[in-house]
């Protein structure tokens, strides 16, 4: 734990921004991962919105135009 809190105090703001997240991904920074973690969790409401929409549209706007029936 010492070293770790020795090299935040080096680093300051910039401190585990330009790290790599594992060493078998050398590319994938806190940075990267972070913004990974917001566009995917903003993908999956999405995709929960427009799920909602067309279980809507086949459950009662399809029905109430006259474009299908549901089976009983």
């Amino acid at each position: 734990m010492g070293e770790s809190k020795r090299r935040k105090e080096v680093m300051g703001e910039k401190y585990g921004t330009s790290e790599p997240v594992a060493s078998w991904i050398p590319f994938l920074t806190k940075d990267k991962a972070n913004k990974f973690v917001e566009v995917s969790t903003q993908a999956a409401w999405y995709g929960i919105g427009v799920t909602i929409a067309i279980w809507i549209t086949i459950r009662f706007i399809g029905p109430a135009f006259g474009w299908w029936h549901l089976a009983d």
